[in-house]
């Protein structure tokens, strides 16, 4: 039985809450903290009544080290779930640091400010040395590794989809399918209409810098970096069809590098319409995906920032999308000196997401996840002393979970391949 501080009461903590709530078994008491704690009382009146687990709420700066100790103190949890930005999971690591807890992520570290010295130090020194240009990247985090260890505590990252079930999917691939894996395609469709000219799946921040940057892949030791959305390949995705897929820079792909042995090349892929491309290069063309600040008006804004106060929340899309996703990987090496070629996917409907827990498909696939590796770090199912990502852990334990709470999981052993 465990306590649960959730912090963040977005689109995905909201999946996190309800899944941790459908787990009262295991969640026994959670705590939902966010910057608008109003938010907080919402979700819990709304799955209070139908559920064992206790709620309870919580203000809290995400932001400030201080308060969060002292959340985490007065509450007492098992352990942190951090469902907030990419840009405050430093502080919360402090936090859990000083409070003695674990930690538990959906995605690794990004700096909000991009004109911060330290931030831009570190930055040119990667790009020159690697040839990689990315801004977010797992160094920030893993830098805490020795803490973690000397404290005794766990820190899991990237518990989502991708990262997260697609670094189990792998760690499973190895386990039962081959002796080494050589290259992995991760594969990231979403078949959805949400019937918007524009709109983000997720906070658009953040995912419009994630795909207006560079593309890379790790082939043969080394970063191979491409310009933004150069690299284009179609595929016949199972339950959605034929989409075009473009190739992009993304996290798991650093850590699979470092943890899975003898791996060639790892690349990750992701869909886009044509529309989504020409609306996000005309804002790229007149500036609008800048993180730099400029002045307007005599007051300081960051571009970026203000196109997402004009964007539709992506939480108020789940009523409105209709299709699905399908998210996975093509492994490709050899079993017992042939080689094999393998696909583990899964296939998620936005609209029965909406009817369990009121969301669309893609926060499902990210909160499910979320909630998994928090339970297997409370249960000490996937508990040790450092900084570890998914596929570091046994992955069994993980796959039954996701048939069970939700994302089931297919292997075709016959798939097409990526050129």
């Amino acid at each position: 039985m465990a306590r649960l501080l959730i912090i963040g009461c977005g689109g995905v903590a909201g999946v996190a809450i309800a899944k941790c709530c459908q787990n009262s078994e295991v969640f026994t008491d959670i705590c939902i903290a966010s910057r608008t704690v109003s938010k907080c009382e919402a979700v819990k009146e709304k799955l209070a009544p139908h559920t064992k687990t206790r709620i309870t709420t919580a203000k809290v700066d995400a932001d400030n080290v201080e308060e969060l100790v002292a959340l985490i103190k007065e509450y007492g949890p098992t352990a942190v779930l951090n469902v907030a930005l990419p840009y405050q999971d430093l502080t919360i690591m402090d936090a859990c640091l000083e409070a003695g807890v674990d930690y538990i992520d959906t995605a690794n570290y990004e700096p909000e400010d991009t004109m911060d010295k330290v931030w831009r130090e570190k930055y040119e020194k990667r790009c020159k040395e690697e040839g990689f240009s990315a801004y977010f990247d797992y160094s920030y985090q893993w830098a805490y590794e020795d803490k973690f260890r000397n404290a005794g505590l766990t820190a899991l990252l990237g518990t989502g989809f991708d990262p997260g079930v697609t670094s189990v999917y792998t760690a499973y691939a190895l386990k039962h399918y081959f002796d080494e894996i050589h290259t992995i395609d991760i594969l990231d469709c979403n078949g959805g209409d949400h019937g918007y000219p524009f709109a983000t799946n997720f906070n658009p921040e953040v995912n419009l810098r994630e795909v207006s940057a560079p593309g890379s892949y790790w082939e043969n030791g080394k970063w191979i970096e491409v310009p933004a959305m150069s690299i284009k390949r179609e595929y016949d995705f199972p339950q959605v069809g034929m989409k075009d897929m473009y190739l992009l820079h993304h996290e798991e792909i650093e850590s699979l590098a470092k943890n899975i042995p003898g791996v060639k090349r790892i690349r990750f892929f992701m869909t886009f319409g044509q529309s989504y491309l020409t609306h996000m290069k005309c804002l790229e063309d007149v500036g609008m995906l800048s993180t730099e600040p400029v002045m307007h008006n005599g007051q300081e804004i960051v571009p970026i920032q203000f196109l997402k106060t004009l964007l539709p929340d992506p939480a108020s899309l789940g009523e409105r999308t209709v299709g699905k996703t399908n998210i996975g990987c093509i492994f490709n090496g050899v079993k017992d000196g042939k080689e094999k070629t393998i696909y583990i996917y899964n296939v998620c409907d936005h609209q029965e997401c909406y009817k369990e827990v009121g969301s669309q498909a893609i926060s499902y696939t990210t909160g499910v996840p979320a909630m998994i590796g928090a339970m297997l770090v409370c249960q000490g199912i996937w508990k040790k002393p450092g900084v570890f990502t998914t596929e570091q852990f046994d992955p069994d334990p993980y796959m039954e979970a996701l048939n069970r709470f939700g994302l089931p999981w297919v292997v075709d052993e016959n798939p097409a391949t990526v050129e």
